[in-house]
């Protein structure tokens, strides 16, 4: 009987079942997860799940799991794929055979250098799991560092300045948001922190970090002490290849796998934060994205490729952030990059155009209250996406519409 094993029930690996199904597939599916959770979302844990302590949002329930017939195993982990047997072996001692297999193991937080980790004061953010513990500590009596000025970590503090606490965010770069959002849109951020009472230090340099069973201490280069309850360790993140790598396929930032996601194994697909592609609409550049539409994105083109299509990653990368009242969107990828434009939306919204040197739209990053720039982000992945040469002039104009230049 044809079985497909998905190791990995994060998004990407649970969206992946049941697009299986979807699409008619009647034979065995095994979805295995090393958390005791069924599959859930992972973009509200840095927002509700730590202001609100929401309960996590399913994809689907384990009885939905069931009534489709598909095996999910959770609270489990793979230590290893038989290629030659076409096995996968659970650390429950359970030997699985496959005919194909899906590599979703997504990604892990990037550990702090020369420290020590696993301090019950030394924290970082992933899980549900890391969301209640997080949150545990934070009072409008406690302090809070947090190491990381990205997305993770900016979102972490708006949830705790929600909650009364004290907010000290470290970032050894000149800049937050220094990873492919422009200058002008993080000063907008930093300076809505600063408002809410965020203390952020560029350039931060950690030389000691003590981490006690109640408190913890950093000593930074400059000779500066911060104490807080905890520190919050959000630096990037590192994909678990381990498995594939054991297994001998390719590594290339990620699993490498092929446009239609197909790993040095043919009968091997990976999708999701673990693993690095070609993108099409960058001329085939190897990229390896961390997102939540990606990793839906992806679990679609894995199912169906697992089932025999040719179906192809050519969508245009999106990345958001919600903080206080300010959505943040990003569509393309600046990479290459040689003029930027600004076009200004009114109420403090605007977004800035990343171009090559042919006049292409490489990257859109817009920032404003509420929704103020979703509609733009759209139009601009869809130009993107277009690979026209554009006029910087009629971008960077609020009475010329992206839709006109869409059309044109």
């Amino acid at each position: 009987m044809t079985s497909i094993i998905i190791l990995g029930a994060g998004e990407c690996g649970g969206r992946a079942a049941l697009a299986l199904r979807e699409r008619g597939f009647d034979g065995a599916i095994t979805l295995v997860g090393a958390e005791d959770h069924a599959p859930y979302e992972r973009p509200p844990l840095s927002k509700d799940g730590i202001a609100a302590g929401a309960e996590p949002r399913f994809i689907a329930s384990p009885a939905d799991y069931a009534a489709q017939n598909i095996d999910l195993r959770l609270g489990v982990s793979v230590t290893a794929i038989d290629r030659v047997s076409r096995m996968v072996d659970l650390s429950d001692g359970v030997r699985l055979p496959y005919t194909k297999l899906l590599l979703a193991t997504g990604a892990r937080p990037r550990p702090l250098p020369a420290f020590e980790s696993g301090a019950p004061r030394l924290l970082s953010l992933r899980t549900h799991a890391d969301a209640q513990r997080i949150r545990r500590h934070l009072s409008p009596e406690s302090r809070i560092a947090i190491l990381g000025g990205g997305f993770i970590g900016l979102e972490l503090a708006a949830a705790a300045r929600s909650l009364g606490a004290s907010v000290i965010l470290l970032e050894g770069m000149p800049r937050i948001l220094s990873r492919g959002v422009p200058a002008d849109v993080a000063e907008v951020v930093a300076s809505r922190h600063a408002a809410e009472g965020v203390e952020i230090i560029c350039n931060a340099r950690v030389d000691e970090l003590i981490a006690a069973d109640d408190a913890v201490r950093i000593a930074l280069s400059d000779g500066r002490v911060i104490n807080a309850n905890i520190l919050v360790v959000g630096i990037g993140s590192l994909p678990n290849v381990e498995l594939a790598a054991d297994a001998g396929l390719l590594i290339d930032n990620g699993i490498a796998v092929d446009r239609r996601l197909r790993t040095s194994d043919p009968d091997i697909f990976a999708a999701g934060d673990c693993c690095s592609f070609p993108l099409y609409v960058y001329g085939d550049r190897r990229v390896r994205l961390e997102s939540w539409r990606s990793a839906q994105e992806q679990a679609l083109i894995a199912a169906a490729n697992l089932l025999g299509a040719e179906e192809v990653v050519a969508t245009v990368p999106w990345f958001w952030s919600d903080q206080y009242d300010l959505t943040l969107q990003v569509a393309g990828l600046s990479a290459g990059s040689r003029r930027s434009v600004r076009r200004d939306l009114g109420n403090g919204a605007f977004i800035i155009f990343d171009l090559d040197e042919a006049g292409r739209l490489l990257s859109a990053s817009g920032i404003g209250p509420g929704n103020a720039v979703a509609r733009e982000i759209r139009l601009a992945e869809m130009l993107i996406a277009a690979g026209k040469s554009l006029d910087p002039e009629a971008l960077a104009s609020p009475n010329i519409r992206l839709k006109a230049l869409l059309a044109a």
